[in-house]
């Protein structure tokens, strides 16, 4: 194994046709002198905006310039060496566990968000130091402070946070983790609260066309959660949180590395409330009551001479909600008849109980004698069961899934040309039960895909995929994509894509808002494969232009970019008669434009600025003709402001961050129907939002933080239609433009050995 590595690394520059370039191998220090590849380590230039990560076998290529001679290699988990190169040259080097030094010494910290300059891909990677900007208590709260992701309330009940990118709703992007599909089908509504901050080690984040190799979902794009590593992360770690809506959480993380190959993480999770809130007095709760225990076990396989490695992920997660009004008692008040039978003296209450296991395994091969050559293959298993009711509504729905792709990797004629090749067989089985109707159906495909890409990290890279794939209910279609990106000049990087997405909408588990309506359901087609209705289908372009900069001696970025989705055929979800929520194939056009223009800067010594303006034109052909899309802001704006003191020897320093959001009007959907009170008007109000956090770090192994949301109080006045009557007509909680809670403060505490 050692023999064939140096030799990789001494022919490397025989794949080649530029030399203005250091290339190399990151790899694990121990005392073997094994040489353990370190995939995803950041190798980036001092001051600049140049940098890249290493390959799952841990080798990297970053150009080499005269204007930078400092090349800082970091991983977490392992402490950060700088190096001093002078020339193009070949290097493998070592990095040390960080719990094997008695003094940290910090030189040059790592940007937060990370934006790629020569992927051909608009990639935008969000690790562990900005997650620890916000309390982040879950991944759907883990975008408060990036401007790619929009946040925004799903119901007046809930208190789920919905997220969405170049204008469109979470079921349009394929959210992976590790590269594995996550949440979709029965998890669309509140799977991303089943993923907590303190797992997530990073996240990737892909505007426009995804990857063939992940799939055909892709519409608008990808959010990938790389979880933290049995290997890398701390042996223990701790983190309390509690906030004053009475919400309380603790995680738990325990980590052993049992030899030089095998490695296991223990990773447990808890959080609850039981504190009801009803501060703008209409009789529900601001937030639910709720008790969720989720459990991991991750073990990690790696072995460089025979070149295996493996993850395995267990998890077992049961999650309790109940909403509604204030002395709601399910014990005594639920409504379990069939029909229901009411007599005007009911309360209205819900309760959301979800238990799911799932697990995943991810098996790698790099072939010893061409090193440059592997073949991966992904596998998952997840049965996820919800049982639920909305006052007198019942949604049930029981999830399995199964999921496989099989890859193979390698290079034509050099390093500069690869391709990855594959298949795919997904099956998805839904027993799914609304009021007394059964929906159930169960889902199949088979796929296969072909991806080249070229990488000339100085002028030129290109990605270029196509796959194809047979499913029993979407038929058998075509998945082609192409990103391209060109360097003009120095830190300039320019990128254009175009892709095509299909899916089958899940309307009834992407739309659960609806059940805590009086509204009647109508599905107006019934031709279609699925629910009667035909499958999605979009076409998505876009094209940016990020260039770095160096203004007052501190590093900056501007970057612009501009996406439009089109498409052939969506399953329109129709608001706009407040009697009813509709469902029917496209007739028409529907399109979203995205804009946004971003500038960020280090306008002080640690001290870094992030504004960005976002501007939406999203438009559906309803029956009532061609409509904004309600609930949408066309206009946001976002800054962040974060500012840290120099470390200490011992790690401790204080860490400050503000964000501001300012939230557009939103077109809303049509109530004119509604008596007079109960009637809304045609756009809300524009509003800010200001959320801020200071940290104290007191060492490397204990930091305490407190912070605060929404402090400028801004609140939804009724965000619950016809509170006083919960089971008249005009009972609606599905129309929420802003917050429920009011302001709310939080503290917390992390601690690791």
């Amino acid at each position: 194994m050692k023999l064939y590595l140096y030799i990789v690394i001494g022919l490397l520059p025989l794949f080649s046709l530029s030399q203005d370039k250091v290339e190399g191998m990151v790899m694990e220090a121990n005392t073997e002198n094994k040489h353990i590849g370190l995939p995803g380590a950041n190798v980036y230039w001092m001051n600049s905006q140049i940098g890249t990560i290493t390959n799952d076998e841990g080798l990297f290529s970053i150009p080499f310039s005269t204007d930078y001679n400092k090349l800082i290699i970091s991983y977490v988990g392992f402490e950060s060496d700088t190096l001093t190169i002078n020339e193009p040259k070949m290097l493998h080097h070592a990095l040390r566990p960080s719990n094997e030094l008695d003094e940290v010494v910090v030189q040059k910290k790592r940007d937060a968000v990370q934006k790629a300059y020569f992927s051909a891909q608009n990639v935008i990677t969000v690790n562990s130091a900005e997650l620890l900007k916000a309390a982040c208590c879950n991944l759907s709260e883990s975008f408060e402070t990036n401007p790619a992701i929009d946040v925004n309330f799903s119901d007046a009940l809930t208190g789920t946070k919905q997220i969405q990118m170049l204008g469109l709703t979470s079921p349009y992007l394929l959210i992976t983790q590790e590269n594995i599909p996550m949440v979709r089908g029965a998890s669309q509504a509140y799977g991303l609260t089943f993923t907590p901050g303190t797992w997530v080690e990073s996240i990737q984040i892909t505007k426009g066309a995804g990857s063939v190799v992940n799939g055909y979902e892709s519409i608008s794009g990808q959010i990938n959660t790389e979880l933290v590593k049995p290997l890398t992360d701390k042996k223990l770690f701790v983190n309390g949180y509690f906030n004053r809506n009475g919400r309380m959480e603790l995680n738990t993380h325990l980590n052993s590395r049992l030899n030089e190959k095998w490695s296991t993480g223990l990773y447990i999770h808890g959080n609850k409330r039981s504190q009801k809130e009803d501060r703008n007095g209409d009789g529900f709760l601001d937030a639910p009551l709720a008790d969720q225990i989720n459990v991991m076990n991750r073990w990690q396989y790696q072995n460089p001479e025979t070149g295996w490695v493996s993850f395995l992920n267990l998890r077992f997660l049961n999650d309790e909600k109940q909403v509604g009004q204030v002395d709601f008692d399910p014990d005594t008040d639920r409504i379990a008849s069939t029909p229901p039978v009411l007599n005007g003296n009911e309360l209205w209450g819900s309760e959301i109980d979800t238990r799911r296991f799932d697990s995943s395994l991810k098996l790698g091969y790099v072939f010893p004698e061409l090193p440059f050559q592997s073949f991966g293959f992904q596998a998952s298993y997840s049965n996820h069961r919800q049982d639920a009711y909305y006052g007198i509504n019942r949604y049930e729905i029981t999830h399995e899934s199964i999921y496989s792709n099989l890859i193979f990797n390698s290079i034509i004629g050099d390093t500069k040309s690869k391709f990855k090749t594959g298949l795919t067989f997904a099956y998805d089985g839904y027993d799914e039960l609304v009021n007394i109707t059964d929906f159930s159906r169960e889902d199949t495909s088979v796929g296969a895909f072909f991806e080249y890409s070229y990488d000339n990290l100085e002028k030129v890279n290109l990605t270029a995929g196509l796959r194809i794939d047979t499913h029993n209910r979407l038929g058998t279609f075509v998945t082609p994509r192409l990103h391209i990106q060109y360097t003009p000049w120095e830190r300039g990087s320019l990128k254009a894509s175009f892709g095509r997405g299909r899916r089958a909408a899940n309307i009834f588990a992407e739309n659960q808002q609806v059940f805590a309506t009086a509204r009647q359901i109508q599905i107006l087609n019934s031709e279609g494969s699925v629910y009667g209705l035909d499958p999605e289908d979009a076409w998505n372009y876009g094209v940016s232009f990020l260039q770095g900069f160096t203004f007052l001696n501190r590093p900056g970025n501007v970057t612009v970019d501009f996406y439009k989705t089109d498409f052939k055929n969506q399953v329109v979800v129709d608001w706009e008669n407040p009697r009813a929520v509709s469902f029917y194939n496209l007739d028409g056009k529907s399109y979203a434009n995205s804009f946004q223009f971003e500038v960020n800067h280090e306008i002080l010594k640690n001290l870094e600025l992030r504004t960005a303006y976002k501007y939406y034109d999203v438009k559906t052909a309803y029956r009532d003709g061609v409509l904004q899309k309600p609930l949408l802001a066309q206009h946001r704006y976002f800054a962040n402001l974060g500012y840290e003191t120099e470390p200490k020897e011992n790690g401790g320093q204080w860490r400050f961050d503000y964000t501001l959001h300012r939230v557009g009007k939103q077109r809303l959907p049509n109530t004119d129907v509604n008596p007079p009170e109960f009637r809304l008007g045609d756009f809300s109000a524009s509003y800010n939002l200001m959320n801020t956090q200071v940290t104290k770090v007191f060492s490397n192994q204990f930091e305490f933080y407190v912070g605060g949301e929404n402090l400028t109080n801004f609140r939804q006045i009724n965000p619950v239609l016809g509170d006083e009557n919960p089971f008249g007509l005009n009972f609606d909680t599905s129309i929420v433009y802003a917050p429920i809670m009011g302001r709310m403060f939080y503290a917390g505490f992390r601690y690791n050995l």
